[in-house]
């Protein structure tokens, strides 16, 4: 009977640590399918940017080149300022792509790292169960500063967030106001 009970707690971490090395596998996985997912709604983008871009500098080239007058002239330049709005939409789909695909990471990392905070909070609560008489103080050293790491941890979470989320309003009202700049410039003329 001992025997058994040795076989079972020599083989119940190895267990563990297997069943661990296998979730943390099809985790990596899974972020990697949503890195690269991003990465190819990038690709799709530029590509149709691109091909845009070419069709419309041909368009913009066979109107200045077919101008007979001055004015003729002013037709190419209005064709400009499409572009210019279609560059901000261009920027605004790329950081939305970038948000995205970054919501989509942090969300499995936190939802990961809970697990985690979760296991590492059991395993110890069970060892600190069997500690031995008189480190009462020490478990409890343990468990505040466990519970200081969480703390700084979701600041620091929540930090990251509201800068990304600063970033993101900064690029649209950056963005906003160089279509605006445009067009009173091209009203101008």
């Amino acid at each position: 009977m001992q025997t058994n009970l040795m076989e079972f707690c020599m083989t119940q971490p190895a267990e563990q640590f297997l069943a661990s090395a296998k979730a943390a596998v099809t985790d990596l996985n899974n972020m990697a399918a949503t890195a690269l997912a991003g990465f190819e709604k990038l690709v799709e983008l530029n590509l149709a940017t691109a091909k845009a871009v070419l069709a419309e500098t041909e368009q913009q080239m066979q109107t200045g080149l077919a101008a007979k007058a001055p004015q003729d002239l002013n037709a190419a330049a209005a064709l400009a300022q499409p572009a210019v709005e279609k560059a901000a939409a261009y920027g605004r789909a790329v950081a939305s792509i970038v948000a995205e695909t970054g919501t989509a990471l942090s969300k499995a990392v936190e939802g990961k790292f809970g697990e985690m905070q979760a296991q590492t909070i059991a395993a110890v609560e069970a060892a600190m169960k069997n500690a031995p008489a008189g480190s009462e103080g020490a478990v409890a050293a343990f468990k505040n500063a466990m519970a200081t790491g969480q703390t700084a941890f979701a600041t620091a979470q929540a930090q990251a967030k509201q800068a990304v989320d600063v970033a993101g309003k900064s690029f649209a009202t950056a963005t906003d106001m160089a279509v605006k700049a445009t067009k009173s410039v091209t009203k101008a003329k």
